[in-house]
């Protein structure tokens, strides 16, 4: 009997060590495939949108350029130590493998880039920013643009009655009120929408400042050609502009959608859900204020409108024919389906383009699904060796 024992428990030495063996390859197969590579096998499917350039534009190159919003890091107030892990994670994935992938010109993020930073101190602001240059690192030749949302610094109330939280974000990010920027050949302004409440605050009040302005240079052609002034002698106009007399109309960067009803127009697999669309939007809560969206309309006269703080999809027209496309937030604690968008944009025209990163509910089915399989498959096996090795003691008996 000695022999026989000394050769079964060597076989159940052999077949626990085979499980472990087995388990910590495909658990580590199974870790690399959803943590990794399901990244590229979702995002590689998508591409720039089909862009034709006019034969009178083919000296300028169109500029690429990638959009995404409501990323929400988390701070140390709210939510789980695991939330923040796994959610960061999965931005800095998709990000990453974006950016290395698709290689835009410019990157835009329209906001609400902390979930924390109205409440956070300075201290805990510098270890924000210190996570968020981490995650969204890119290439030194890639430009990287923010505008302000309401989790950065509060909604008006939070934001107008303590500066210091504007301020701080404006000067990390060089992000004013308003900022015109022109890349090659194409304008697009960036608004600070927390700021336009109409009221006399400090805020507001340089907000406004700072949108006439830009209104005075985009709109420098067409009141001087209305105007006709011309000197007498050399019949050469008195007032210069900034700008090309060709340039292009801007495109409109904020957080806050313009003003819409509610969200009945909105479709795709990504808009808001049906009772959330028949909800009735407040103004300078969900959208910006009409008397405001009214006056940023005929001020900038965009030819397109980006937003996003819904954290759902939505492309619409507005009364006056300016198309808006609301971004969808790019964090999964927001949503199962995140996304950002890919735009081909010239001074003639422009090209829009969404992809979806992996659904959160599809890396938990996969880890559900090769943990069943990873059972099932050891279980078969191991009651396979074990009836082998039974019949050999047998035979050793």
């Amino acid at each position: 009997m000695i022999f026989p024992l000394g050769i079964m428990r060597t076989s159940n030495a052999l077949v626990c060590a085979g499980f472990l063996k087995r388990g910590a390859i495909f658990a580590v197969c199974l870790f690399v495939f959803c943590e990794w590579f399901i990244y590229y096998m979702v995002i590689l499917q998508c591409s720039w949108p089909v862009f034709t350039i006019e034969e009178h534009a083919k000296s300028s190159e169109p500029l690429r350029t990638m959009l995404l919003t409501d990323t929400h890091l988390l701070g140390s107030k709210d939510g789980h130590w695991f939330d923040k892990l796994r959610r960061e994670w999965q931005m800095e994935r998709a990000f990453q493998t974006a950016v290395s992938y698709f290689k835009p010109d410019v990157i835009f993020l329209l906001g609400d880039l902390f979930d924390e930073g109205m409440k956070c101190s300075d201290e805990e602001w510098n270890k924000y920013i210190q996570r968020f240059y981490k995650m969204f690192r890119h290439s030194t030749h890639t430009k990287f643009y923010v505008v302000v949302g309401n989790h950065d610094i509060g909604f008006h109330y939070e934001a107008s009655g303590d500066q210091h939280l504007f301020q701080r974000f404006s000067a990390e990010f060089d992000s004013p009120s308003v900022k015109l920027l022109n890349i090659r050949g194409n304008l697009f302004v960036l608004v600070n929408s927390i700021a336009l409440q109409g009221d006399e605050c400090s805020m507001c009040s340089e907000a406004m400042t700072q949108l006439m302005n830009v209104a005075n240079k985009l709109n420098c052609h067409r009141e001087r050609s209305s105007k006709k002034v011309y000197e007498d002698v050399i019949k050469k106009e008195k007032k210069t502009c900034d700008l090309p007399k060709d340039s292009p109309a801007p495109i409109l960067i904020q957080h806050f959608p313009l003003y819409r009803r509610n969200e009945v127009r909105c479709t795709g697999v990504d808009a808001p859900p049906d009772e959330e669309k028949r909800s009735k939007n407040r103004e300078k809560w969900e959208v910006v204020s009409k008397e405001m969206s009214q006056k940023l309309l005929s001020l900038l006269r965009p030819r397109l409108v980006l937003s996003g703080h819904t954290h759902h999809g939505c492309y619409l027209l507005h009364d006056d024919g300016t198309p808006e496309m609301t971004i969808p937030s790019f964090s999964w604690r927001n949503r199962n389906n995140p996304s950002f968008v890919l735009s081909v944009i010239s001074p003639e025209k422009f090209a829009l383009s969404k992809c979806f990163i992996p659904r959160e509910s599809t890396v938990i089915a996969v880890y559900i699904i090769g943990g069943i399989m990873f059972v099932v498959m050891n279980f078969g096996l191991t009651y396979t060796s074990l009836r082998t090795r039974r019949k050999f003691n047998s035979c050793v008996r």
